[in-house]
């Protein structure tokens, strides 16, 4: 049995969808393939109980028969850290749960895919981060990084230099096209050069990106108030409508897939928007529902209106987690990662321990 740990630099870079689309590649080669995610940190109530929803995704996908406390041994809420802390949780006795939860899930496979947390400083309070994980179940570990400037070099070092002999390689994903000589180049060469190997460097894919708005207006609890606009289109970004009409207009027309917050009293800065095309949604806080000539004007445009109560601080603290750590993660997002893996990825290399 080979165990690999698919671990990130961040949240929010696309960890999941290359964690399971390997997954699902391996099985389809004929491998007995398994799956765990030892500390979920994407949690959503539901039925009253408190899970990550990546494991549910996993287990329907891969077939696994698994019940979710193996999937998922540790609840990583702020309560669970905080219980921590307070001394009402032992270190010792968590990280037993997770190598018993891995050993009984591995007893059948010759692959297991670990997905871990949102970046190698996750589980520390617990002495259980991903370094600390590769080391207990003995996995090599793949590392999903971001890039978007010569800077980020730093980050993957960093974790490279953490993660010692345990790194198997580096995906970088969702790479703008604009980085990709720049990464081909230069960036490449320089890592496999300090001994960091990498695998790939996966584009960044329409069908992939932001969050969509249906699933922005159900993370927020938010109303739709536009009548038949369509929620389909997705948002990458926020803009904050905090000026004058005038000014507004202009930083709204320099942004795209953008979702614009602001006041739901501030009618001139919603008609404003409404003006900019790439602003797919308007999300006005406090509660106080806009007027007809805005609703209409959103409705001719085909643009969403949301309203939710809070206020417009709250709001984009909330709207930056959820854009920055995604919703959708769908067997067709899985299937599309994996399309783009074959196209771009060594993936022959990369599950090759397992053969």
């Amino acid at each position: 049995m080979n165990a690999l740990l698919v671990t990130s630099t961040d949240a929010g870079i696309g960890k999941t969808a290359i964690a399971l689309a390997l997954a699902a590649e391996a099985r389809d080669r004929d491998r007995e393939v398994g799956y765990m995610k030892p500390t979920g940190t994407r949690l959503r109530s539901a039925t009253g109980k408190t899970r990550d929803e990546d494991p549910m995704l996993a287990r329907e996908l891969l077939d696994l028969d698994a019940e979710m406390h193996e999937l998922e041994p540790v609840v990583y809420s702020p309560t669970f850290v905080r219980e921590v802390m307070r001394g009402r949780e032992d270190p010792g006795e968590v990280r037993s749960r997770v190598v018993d939860s891995f050993e009984t899930l591995a007893a059948e496979t010759d692959l297991m895919v670990v997905e871990g947390s949102d970046g190698l400083a996750t589980g520390s309070v617990i002495d259980l981060t991903d370094v600390d994980l590769a080391e207990a179940i003995d996995a090599g570990v793949l590392l999903v990084a971001g890039y978007d400037e010569v800077g980020d070099v730093d980050e993957v070092l960093a974790a490279a230099e953490q993660l010692g002999e345990r790194l198997a390689g580096v995906v970088f994903n969702r790479v703008a096209d604009a980085a990709i000589d720049e990464l081909t180049e230069d960036v490449v060469p320089f890592l496999e050069g300090r001994g960091v190997p990498v695998f790939g460097l996966v584009p960044r894919d329409e069908e992939l990106a932001g969050v969509p708005v249906a699933d922005l207006a159900e993370s927020l609890g938010a109303e739709v108030v536009s009548g038949d606009a369509t929620l389909d289109a997705r948002v990458e970004r926020f803009t904050v409508g905090a000026m004058g009409s005038d000014s507004a207009l202009g930083q709204f027309r320099r942004t795209r897939n953008a979702v614009m917050i602001a006041g739901g009293d501030r009618a001139d800065v919603q008609a404003a928007a409404l003006e900019a095309p790439g602003v797919e949604a308007l999300l006005l806080t406090g509660g106080f529902r806009p007027p007809e000539s805005v609703l209409g004007r959103a409705r001719d445009e085909g643009v969403p209106v949301l309203l939710v109560q809070s206020d417009t601080r709250t709001t984009v603290d909330r709207v930056e987690g959820v854009l920055h750590s995604g919703r959708t993660r769908t067997e067709r997002t899985v299937e599309r990662a994996r399309e783009l893996l074959a196209e771009s990825v060594d993936v022959d290399r990369l599950l090759s321990p397992a053969e």
